[in-house]
């Protein structure tokens, strides 16, 4: 079975050493049971991203660094990296480590063992656990996620993480549109309403070790309030899941 892992990556340089030791880490065991290609999207990095990811994978056939002339959006090296992916199972995690790489293959083996199609990363579940994470950060990703529990599915916990397992049919076939942090819930929402299946993980975000954050608080909740705002016109109006349409980025 083949594996693809896709890493987004802008501004990181300050990390790239620490993330290569950590990827390098877990590879030597997924190796063990799958045919694994990474795939590191640089978006339009201002700093030496790309020059240091090239540096320090430049011998390994298997670890591709991709890049975006200009930064794009989150969604956007997303929608990139699973244009080059051929895995019959995709990951997307971060790159700052606020999940750990070592959490991977647990989360193929709930995917296995669960049968399923989707499996997310999920702090808020009972069982999982955040650690050092501001509190206006879990303010915003707690009170966004409680909200799609309500217009979506109340089994699923969390909604905004990027560190997912996907079969590959899902993101061959559900398309989003959102360029910025959006796109992963927006994809995991349209994928539950196509009939995929989901299984939580329950797991640990921690603060990001390096680096500073892209994510622009105020300008992510005014995307998920207005694509919430969607899911529940069609919630009461009794819409089909096609007429939810995909919202675009400002």
């Amino acid at each position: 079975m083949k594996l693809s892992i896709i890493i987004p990556a802008y501004n990181e340089a300050e990390g790239v050493a620490q993330t290569a030791i950590a990827l390098r880490s877990v590879l030597v065991k997924l190796r063990e049971s799958y045919e694994v290609e990474v795939v590191f999207v640089n978006d339009g990095s201002r700093d030496n991203t790309l020059q240091l990811l090239k540096a320090e994978f430049e011998d390994e056939p298997d670890v591709q660094v991709v890049s975006h002339e200009t930064n794009r959006g989150l969604g956007a090296a997303l929608r990139t990296g699973f244009e080059r992916v051929a895995g019959d199972i995709v990951v997307t995690t971060d790159f700052d480590g606020t999940y750990s790489f070592d959490t991977i293959p647990y989360l193929l083996d709930r995917m296995l063992a669960d049968q399923v199609d989707i499996v997310t990363a999920s702090p808020y579940h009972p069982a999982g656990m955040v650690e050092g994470v501001p509190r206006y950060r879990l303010l915003f990703s707690f009170g966004a996620s409680l909200l799609y529990r309500i217009l979506v599915n109340w089994h699923v916990h969390t909604w905004t993480a990027l560190f997912r397992a996907y079969r590959r049919q899902v993101v061959k076939t559900i398309s989003f549109e959102s360029n910025d942090f959006l796109a992963g819930t927006e994809l995991l929402v349209y994928a539950l309403r196509a009939g995929f299946t989901v299984s939580e993980f329950p797991t640990t975000l921690r603060v990001r070790t390096f680096g500073q954050s892209s994510l622009k608080i105020a300008r992510v909740t005014m995307a998920h309030l207005r694509f919430q705002k969607r899911l529940l016109w069609a919630r009461l109006t009794n819409q089909s899941p096609d007429h939810v349409a995909p919202v675009r980025q400002p």
